[in-house]
């Protein structure tokens, strides 16, 4: 990215509206910290991303209010040329605590990239020893997690025009997966994990989709491992009587700001499922409606629902139908420019994650249930609008496909 691009990027920041955030939060101001691509949020909250050779400390303070301030070193004093606010440069580490002590000191709150006890790892980016620093000069350090959700989770209309394009073109190649599947057990043409995926990976490429890695295309026992992936030296043949999952996720190749869609089907090679496979399915279909049912009459009564709660109606679900402990991860992700962001997730198992589900914010919904011989997830992205919460990629899934029967 040249210079020229970053400070177009640089000219999108709001800082009337982060200081109307940080008011509203209670926080006096807002501390960004880079050293050695220990935060992209940063880089991407400030519009910074390629836009400097970055190899000392800097720091930006935005103040509830006043003027913005940056401390960089002297051999990248323009490293925030960039950026609105006043330069203050250090040359040693004592003289980058002096003015470090000048900012914070007049300052109560200090929101950084942390997250107390990890509860958000997604969002701790800042180190230990610099959460000291900064409270050893009188701030106390709080989480900017709900700012990071609401400056960086937060679509732009065009961002959503992405991923309904992007929706709408994984389910046809769905559709198009399942179909090469039957296409070669009709004609006895030999099909493996490994292949299929890299079917998927040609749709993409014609589809003008990218994605950050290989989809999953995982037969029998592989499906009751969540994050299973073929490989060209490792995969399994799929054959008839098989049980398929499929979980795709890819985003427009362009703009460079495009968002994910993330979607899992289920099907069994052949022409009608048995009822061990359509069973659990019904429990895991069961346990994603509701959730999603959840949510959205939440967003419609009163529009504040948080990530946990949603977990928690999803592996309630799940539990009282006796697979609580088949469950394994939590019900859903934040979707973004990347397929896992950095706004609510809908989890109250390997987190609990207490932020409030907002506006203009998408994620995923997908429980399931992972057995000894086969898993079944369904999944589906859910995106919070205008008071409603919408899912694209239509239709959703609603039983087993049988594969053989696909046209």
């Amino acid at each position: 990215m040249s210079i020229e691009t970053a400070q177009d990027h640089a000219s999108k920041l709001n800082i009337e509206a982060i200081q109307d955030a940080l008011v509203g939060e209670g926080i006096d101001g807002w501390l960004f910290y880079y050293f050695h691509e220990n935060d992209p949020l940063a880089l991407r909250i400030l519009h910074l991303e390629g836009a400097h050779f970055f190899s000392r400390r800097w720091f930006y303070l935005i103040p509830a209010k006043g003027t913005p301030a940056k401390i960089v070193h002297r051999i990248e004093s323009d490293a925030l040329a960039s950026l609105p606010g006043v330069d203050h440069v250090y040359l040693g580490w004592r003289q980058m605590e002096s003015l470090l002590e000048k900012l914070i000191k007049p300052l109560k709150t200090v929101a950084m990239q942390y997250s107390p006890r990890n509860s958000v790892p997604y969002v701790s980016r800042i180190d230990a020893g610099i959460v000291e620093l900064i409270r050893s000069l009188g701030a106390d350090v709080v989480s900017s997690a709900n700012l990071v959700q609401r400056f960086e989770a937060v679509w732009t209309p065009g961002q959503l025009d992405t991923h309904i394009h992007a929706a709408d073109r994984l389910r046809t190649i769905i559709d198009e997966a399942f179909a090469e599947v039957r296409r070669c057990i009709d004609g006895g043409i030999s099909l493996n994990e490994y292949e299929l995926q890299q079917f998927i990976l040609q749709a993409y490429e014609r589809y003008g989709l990218v994605s950050s890695s290989p989809p999953i295309v995982a037969v029998n026992e592989h499906s009751g491992s969540p994050h299973y992936q073929p490989t060209a030296a490792k995969h399994w043949p799929i054959r008839e009587g098989d049980f398929l999952l499929l979980d795709i996720w890819a985003k427009k190749r362009d703009p460079l700001d495009a968002v994910y869609a993330d979607i899992t089907w289920t099907g069994f090679v052949g022409r009608t499922v048995p009822d061990k496979y359509q069973e659990i399915f019904e429990i895991v279909r069961g346990a994603r409606d509701a959730a999603l049912a959840y949510v959205s009459m939440r967003i419609e009564e009163s529009g504040i629902v948080h990530g946990w709660q949603v977990d928690d109606i999803a592996r309630t679900y799940i539990s009282e139908r006796g697979y609580g402990d088949c469950f394994v991860h939590r019900t859903g992700h934040s979707i973004g420019v990347e397929v896992h962001a950095n706004g609510a997730n809908i989890d109250n198992l390997e987190t609990r994650d207490e932020r409030q589900i907002i506006d203009r914010t998408a994620f995923s919904i997908e429980p399931g249930i992972y057995l000894a011989d086969f898993g079944v997830r369904s999944e589906i992205d859910a995106y919070v609008g205008d008071g409603k919460v919408h899912v694209y990629g239509q239709p959703i899934q609603t039983a087993v496909v049988p594969i053989l029967t696909v046209k």
